[in-house]
């Protein structure tokens, strides 16, 4: 049986959910209770690497190998396709973007989106976006879509012009995206359901609606969005947010009564974790290494 490629599956998971919930795993970890949850495919949030696993702003500061380092820890573990979040290609050149793609794809992610950003980005959810050129983002999009070494894998093409230019500049930008190659859409902080709609019928690909918490968006609901043809749901960093608020509950009621007992019926238990990361399967297989050294 031949084995489908991670593009494959990001592009199968989309037709077979509609619409495909994904959702945000920051780590390995995260990445196997987001599969055991039953999720069809999980996310790399740019700003998830950058304030996670560097303790840094969304600012344009992380590079391709700290993405690179999640990416692979992760799919080292984890057969569920991943969408990352590549910026703006980490690079000023096509010849930037060309590597980002390839190396994602020798990593192991599946789909990546590429916005039209400057370099010095910011969160798209945040004022004071600039953006560069249609052009520009198109010769981006060109760049991705013919770095791939892998048909399959999907170039996403966000687009944070809403803000910026006005939906009807947005939607052009997206339009000239997908004559350029994209396979998807991402229409960035979109504040009503009938802009989705009206990406959806401009376009005609798949579209993404990142239903961020705290952000322009509205919280809407698998339903909502499915009435509006949105093709996939994006749940960048939910997990994220709670682990880091339960992180910061714990750290202070340890500080501030001196034991841990008042917060312990909020952690995952030893015996949870080891199921989560199957713990006991690795350490059978040392047990019977260690008994056949001794048999020797």
């Amino acid at each position: 049986m031949t084995q489908l490629s991670a593009g494959a599956k990001f592009r199968q998971a989309v037709q077979e959910e509609h619409p495909l919930q994904v959702i945000g795993a920051i780590n390995a970890n995260h990445a196997l209770l987001a599969k055991r949850a039953g999720y069809r495919a999980i996310y790399l949030s740019g700003g998830g690497v950058a304030a996670g696993s560097l303790g840094l702003p969304d600012l344009g500061i992380s590079g391709l190998e700290d993405v690179l380092i999640d990416v692979r820890r992760i799919t080292d573990v984890c057969d569920l396709p991943l969408l990352v979040d590549i910026d703006t290609g980490f690079g000023s050149s096509a010849f930037n973007v060309a590597r980002t793609v390839r190396s994602l794809i020798k990593a192991g992610a599946g789909a990546c989106h590429i916005e039209d950003q400057v370099g010095a980005k910011r969160c798209g959810h945040r004022p004071g976006k600039e953006i560069v050129s249609q052009a520009e983002m198109v010769d981006r999009v060109k760049a991705a879509v013919d770095a791939r070494t892998d048909d399959n894998f999907v170039i996403m093409a966000r687009t944070d012009a809403l803000a910026v230019e006005g939906l009807d500049k947005a939607v052009e930008r997206a339009v000239a995206c997908v004559e350029a190659g994209a396979d998807m859409i991402f229409p960035e902080a979109i504040t009503s359901l009938e802009m989705y709609a009206q990406f959806k019928k401009a376009v005609k690909v798949p579209i993404l609606a990142n239903i961020t918490e705290f952000g322009a968006t509205p919280l809407f609901s698998v339903e909502e969005l499915a009435g509006a043809d949105v093709d996939i749901v994006l749940y960048p960093l939910s997990a994220f947010r709670a682990m880091n608020k339960a992180a910061e509950n714990v750290y202070q009621a340890i500080r501030r009564d001196g034991h841990q007992k008042n917060v312990v019926d909020t952690m995952q238990t030893r015996a949870e974790l080891y199921d989560r990361i199957d713990y006991h399967s690795f350490e059978q297989k040392l047990d019977a290494l260690f008994a056949q050294n001794k048999a020797k």
